[in-house]
């Protein structure tokens, strides 16, 4: 069965993007909502080539464009080839989203430094080293770039101050290159996910899930197409007046008082 395009997407048809991490649980999750919003997707990956290549034949199969591209996204050479790859192989480039990283725990009491390094690495580097070859390759005909970030950038968890650091810092990032990008018409966005649901989240972190869901407005995990959305609606048109923001998806848990 051929699924076609999503009509209750923006057409995004004739586009192209580029999605880093196109192989984790919510880089999985955009890439195949940009595909059902009709975009050609470049799937990127660094260690998850089958998982990769799972989502690029799922798109090809409903009747989309996509392809699998490895790369060290912390290597900046890597991931200007890997734009280049894009444009050469769908003909364009009109929107990025950074949406590989890492999230280990650890205390910060005798964190070593190469755990901290491997953390702002895997996610700020890698963010920052995707916007600026993207903003390479869109400079002076427009774009979108959305980094994600997370709602840890503002509530940090015990256990993940190198990865709370790294999220705010991608939240800072997006803005200031929106400030610096914009005359060039590139926009570019956070997105800063809650709780995103996952194979085995309710397994791993009972108690966590059970407070999460007791707690949020709406009173359930999010779903990864509930952030692939945000991102698919960041890169449209009907974003087009939008850049420098950071867009919450998380229930409303953001609201909820802590005292």
């Amino acid at each position: 069965m051929r699924l076609g395009r999503d009509p209750s997407l923006p057409d995004l048809g004739g586009t192209v993007v580029l999605v880093t991490g196109g192989s984790g649980n919510i880089g999985s999750g955009i890439a195949r909502r940009f595909a059902e919003a009709g975009a050609a997707v470049v799937v990127h990956h660094h260690t998850g080539a089958g998982r990769a290549q799972a989502v690029v034949d799922g798109i090809v199969g409903a009747g989309g464009r996509a392809v699998a591209a490895r790369a060290d996204v912390t290597d900046p050479a890597a991931v200007t080839a890997l734009v280049e790859l894009a444009v050469d192989r769908f003909g364009r480039l009109d929107a990025v989203v950074a949406a590989a990283g890492v999230q280990p725990v650890a205390e910060l009491a005798g964190m070593p430094v190469e755990s901290w390094r491997e953390v702002l690495d895997g996610n700020a580097t890698s963010a920052f080293a995707t916007l600026q070859a993207a903003a390479t390759a869109l400079r002076g005909r427009g774009g979108s770039i959305t980094l994600v970030a997370s709602v840890e950038g503002s509530r940090p968890a015990r256990g993940h101050a190198h990865y709370a650091a790294s999220k705010a810092a991608t939240v800072m990032l997006a803005r200031a290159a929106a400030l610096e990008l914009g005359r060039d018409g590139v926009r570019v966005n956070s997105v800063s996910p809650g709780l995103v649901a996952r194979a085995g989240l309710r397994e791993d972190w009972p108690d966590g899930v059970e407070r999460w869901e007791r707690a949020a407005p709406l009173h359930r995990v999010g779903e990864p197409g509930d952030v692939a959305d945000a991102c698919v609606f960041l890169a449209s048109p009907m974003a087009r007046f939008i850049t420098g923001h950071d867009l919450v998806v998380d229930g409303g848990m953001a609201v909820v008082p802590a005292w």
